[in-house]
């Protein structure tokens, strides 16, 4: 189960532990229904996972530095000129 599966599991069980103990009989309706509008509004959300994030994060740091490389390089070069 990944995070964001495990995120709306989390939280589905929370709110049913709200509804009142009479609603228990319509409990795995309740989850299904529950699970479903909770995927639906993390999907509109336009989230990341955190690995994805990790992932772009290293990407930008590698470019930093290939960037900050060529600056310094640049800066070589207009010194010789």
């Amino acid at each position: 189960m990944n995070r964001s599966q495990s995120f709306i599991e989390d939280l589905t069980r929370q709110l049913r532990e709200t509804l009142p103990s009479s609603l228990n009989t319509a409990r795995d309706d309740l989850d299904d229904i529950l699970r479903a509008a909770i995927s639906a509004a993390v999907q509109k959300m336009d989230l990341v996972t955190r690995e994805e994030f990790d992932v772009q994060a290293a990407v930008l740091a590698r470019t930093r530095e290939k960037l900050e490389q060529l600056t310094a390089q640049l800066q070589e070069m207009e010194n010789k000129l």
